[in-house]
């Protein structure tokens, strides 16, 4: 390898802003850096995630295509009941 042309690889320590973890690992970047989300405290990891139905999409679906809770479709039937 060429000398001094990378950058300087330091201890650095970074410090989760949700939770206040902090954890070193090594590092371009030097000093004290911080994180948004660490895995400590993101939903994905933790388990806590939350499916979020925005506006009753799930059931403007199942009604627009005649989808009951069971998953059996009722829109044939009821369209051959109207016929």
């Amino acid at each position: 390898m060429k000398k001094d042309i990378h950058p300087a690889y330091t201890e650095s320590v970074f410090t989760c802003v949700g939770c206040q973890n902090s954890f070193t690992t090594r590092s371009t970047a030097a000093g004290n850096l911080t994180l948004g989300v660490c895995s400590s405290c993101h939903p994905f990891f933790t388990g806590k995630h939350k499916l979020v139905d925005t506006a009753g999409r799930v059931e403007r679906f199942m009604r627009k295509y005649g989808i009951n809770e069971s998953g059996t479709t009722t829109r044939n039937s009821a369209a051959r009941k109207t016929k």
